[in-house]
């Protein structure tokens, strides 16, 4: 039978949950990098943050999103 102390499950589930984080990152980072190309510029208006309704616009094209996180970044970007 393993022994286990309570020191060690910390440990080893702390040594997990970094593990994960990294993984977590690397995986962001390569959706990141498959984005789609575009060319010209892409405008986001914060129409209502607390809804996290935005507005993004392209050339003749307006899509309204609603993303709660999106628009408390863009939010706290300007202040």
């Amino acid at each position: 039978m393993i022994s286990s102390t309570r020191r060690g499950f910390v440990q080893s589930s702390a040594a997990a949950a970094a593990g994960m984080t990294v993984l977590g990152s690397l995986l962001t980072s390569e959706a990141d990098a498959r984005a789609p190309h575009h060319e010209g510029h892409i405008v986001a208006v914060v129409r209502d943050a607390r809804k996290g309704e935005v507005a993004v616009m392209s050339g003749d094209q307006t899509v309204t999103i609603h993303d709660r996180q999106l628009a408390a970044r863009l939010v706290r970007a300007i202040h």
